[in-house]
């Protein structure tokens, strides 16, 4: 049973955002204090990242915990509701389901993808080596963009 009435919870909903919320900020905050510069949203992208980094061709995803639904099982957060479980288990997979074709439509547009976690983002300095770990490790260049090298030895005129 819900604690709250229709019209009550109903107003709870509405105001939840999806962009500029806390754990979204401390990503922001993070990446910018390391040296990183991003877009916001770009929505010509597959699920409108909330961190677009186009000079390392990566994108970070900030989740909540609850709508994302946090694999990780000592995050309490991810609990799914026991009212409403009719509504809420569809709801919920759903978000997952979405999150994992955004994730690999982007992967096979060439884009790296990181989810930062609501939870992970409680404690900067661990957020912050996620997030140089994710945007220093690069990941081997395509085939077909591999250059050839400035250094690589001349050929000799015939004589």
């Amino acid at each position: 049973m819900d604690k709250l009435s229709a019209a009550d919870r109903s107003r709870n909903m509405a105001a939840i955002r999806s962009k500029d919320m806390k754990p979204e900020l401390a990503v922001r905050k993070a990446a910018h204090k390391l040296g990183f510069r991003f877009r916001l949203h770009r929505k010509d992208l597959p699920g409108k990242p909330d961190l677009v980094f186009p000079k390392y061709k990566a994108v970070i995803f900030v989740h909540g915990c609850f709508w994302h639904q946090h694999p990780e099982p000592r995050c309490l957060d991810a609990k799914q509701p026991k009212s409403n479980s009719m509504y809420w288990g569809p709801k919920l997979a759903r978000n997952v389901e979405r999150d994992a074709r955004n994730k690999a439509n982007l992967e096979e547009e060439g884009w790296r993808v990181l989810a930062v976690w609501e939870c992970e983002t409680k404690k900067a300095d661990l957020l912050a080596s996620k997030i140089r770990g994710f945007l220093t490790t690069t990941a081997a260049p395509p085939a077909d963009k591999i250059m050839e090298s400035k250094t690589a030895p001349r050929k000799q005129p015939e004589l």
